[in-house]
């Protein structure tokens, strides 16, 4: 693991850099975490695929806020202060912020030797399920496959809402839902799935029954090992068809 900063629109984003072992070069994927940001549980997720093949870029999404370890992202949503300061955080990641930022972090692993490319995979969880969706939409000819998995909010009412853009993507979408989920429930799922179909965006859609809002992540309260295992699957099968040329 490599602790690297790369320049952005707005700043220097902190970043933390994963490739296998050996000489390369490889497939890059982006990493995205939760609005709990980075920590060891996205440290091993970023380990795995990088074991598994794959040059993983980590990247702090909140860094306009501060460096990933001066954020005060500890805490429980049963308390209300903590709930309302992680809302506000992810208020931050507008669109056109989350198109920026993707630009950057793709522009920086185009640069990197031993990165295999010219495509990328995008991995993205909970919040940032929606902004792995919009990167492969802005950047359809280099986002061969996004992944959201517990994926909040993807299909509302907003004018700005996830679902309106799979129409721009060229690459393959891969969804994971928890049906206890109540930021993504049976209608929006739905919703989503129909714009999927309508739009005919290559796309899986995986319901895990049982599961809860966070189930890919370890040591989340939500975590499920059955379902966290199959999004693995899911992962290592979409990337390794995707980007393998």
């Amino acid at each position: 693991m490599e602790d690297i900063e790369l320049p952005t629109r707005e700043g220097t984003m902190d970043a933390k850099l994963f490739q296998p072992e050996g000489r390369g070069p490889w497939p890059a994927v982006i990493l995205l975490t939760d609005a709990m940001g980075i920590r060891p549980a996205f440290e091993h997720m970023a380990q795995r695929l990088a074991d598994g093949g794959y040059v993983v870029l980590l990247p702090n999404v909140f860094y306009r806020e501060g460096r990933a370890g001066n954020l005060a992202l500890q805490g429980s949503f049963a308390d209300e202060a903590f709930r309302k300061h992680i809302f506000a955080l992810i208020a931050t990641l507008t669109p056109q912020r989350v198109r920026d930022d993707g630009a950057a972090e793709l522009d920086f692993l185009a640069q990197l030797p031993q990165v295999k490319g010219p495509k990328v995979g995008v991995a993205g969880y909970c919040m940032s399920g929606s902004m792995a969706v919009r990167m492969a939409a802005d950047f359809p000819d280099t986002v061969a496959a996004a992944v959201s998995n517990h994926g909040g909010k993807l299909a509302t009412d907003s004018p700005d809402s996830a679902h309106l853009r799979v129409g721009d993507v060229r690459g393959e979408l891969v969804f994971g839902h928890a049906d206890q989920d109540g930021s993504m429930p049976a209608d929006a799922i739905l919703r989503l799935e129909t714009a999927l179909k309508t739009a005919g965006v290559r796309h899986q859609s995986h319901l895990h029954v049982g599961a809860r809002h966070g189930y890919a992540v370890e040591g989340s309260g939500a975590y499920d090992k059955d379902a966290a295992e199959q999004h693995w699957r899911e992962l290592f099968d979409v990337f390794g068809r995707t980007l393998s040329a």
